[in-house]
């Protein structure tokens, strides 16, 4: 590795475009409008490895709150693997998050790998997919995210994950192209869900409900806003034996497989509630 010519520091908002095209070629299929929220998430929160002023690496080192940071978008251009580029990217990106409480979803098969760096297994992420087939009519409790108050919205999110994120929320939920829905019984947030276009159809995320009938109600009104027949992708955590019955209830095959992990003792989240993770790369 050359060291003398390579520099780590934080990107600037285009230089996301960049690495949002390097999660593409991996095959991750990014939403066609995230740039902008995970940016908002954390401006600074993103950081970039460049050999000879060339970008060949990337990493999210994300702060949520006081106390809670997520690591994501790891990736090191083809040509520059195993050479420790994308290991000195990591160092800095933990210790950006030093003294917090770090989550990240990792490819399960480096699984060790991120044992060394301090990371325990907290439970498998699973991405379902199948095809959009719209309702001609679905729960009458479903409103537009937007009729929400916002400080009802972030005490609901709060609630299913591990810190505050109201700038990275409110810039997620009004992208282009993107749908928000909420289920209201008495007056009170029952859950919400988003879907969003990507380079390959559509993903949900994240689908949040405090009970299996109003998961699938969200889930029939966001699949009515996109075109019969399209692809939908939703990230399940593999506990939640609930989320599993949905995704088999609308003829979802999984496709792809994460591994929580955290650099300590997992979040009391109410992992039954969490029927569809927002993103592998934040979150």
């Amino acid at each position: 590795m050359n060291t003398t010519n390579y520099t780590v520091r934080s990107m600037t908002r285009p230089e996301i475009d960049v690495c949002i095209e390097w999660a593409a070629a991996e095959g991750w299929n990014p939403g066609l409008h995230d740039a902008d929220a995970f940016y908002a998430a954390d401006p600074e929160g993103f950081l970039l490895g460049s050999l000879n002023g060339e970008p060949i690496a990337c990493i999210s080192a994300v702060r949520y709150g006081e106390t809670f940071g997520f690591i994501g978008f790891y990736i090191v251009a083809p040509a520059y693997r195993e050479q420790g580029y994308g290991l000195k990217l990591w160092h800095v990106a933990m210790q950006r998050l030093h003294g917090r409480l770090i989550g990240l979803d990792g490819v399960v098969a480096q699984q060790n790998n991120y044992r060394k760096s301090g990371f325990e297994f907290a439970y498998n992420n699973i991405r379902y997919q199948g095809v959009a087939n719209p309702l001609a009519s679905f729960d009458a409790g479903i409103v537009d995210l937007a009729s929400v108050s916002e400080l009802e919205l972030n005490d609901f999110d709060s609630a299913m994950f591990p810190a505050p994120r109201r700038a990275f929320l409110s810039s997620w939920i009004s992208r282009p192209g993107t749908v928000a829905k909420a289920v209201i019984k008495d007056d009170v947030l029952q859950g919400y869900g988003v879907i969003r276009p990507c380079r390959a159809g559509y993903k949900i995320g994240p689908l949040f409900a405090r009970n299996a009938q109003v998961a699938q109600s969200l889930y029939d009104a966001l699949v009515s806003q996109v075109e019969k027949g399209a692809q939908v992708q939703l990230d399940i955590p593999q506990m939640n034996a609930q989320a599993l019955a949905l995704v088999k209830r609308n003829n979802m095959l999984p496709v792809f497989e994460t591994a929580r992990m955290y650099t300590g003792p997992a979040p009391q989240l109410p992992i039954q509630n969490i029927f569809g993770v927002t993103s592998f790369e934040l979150g």
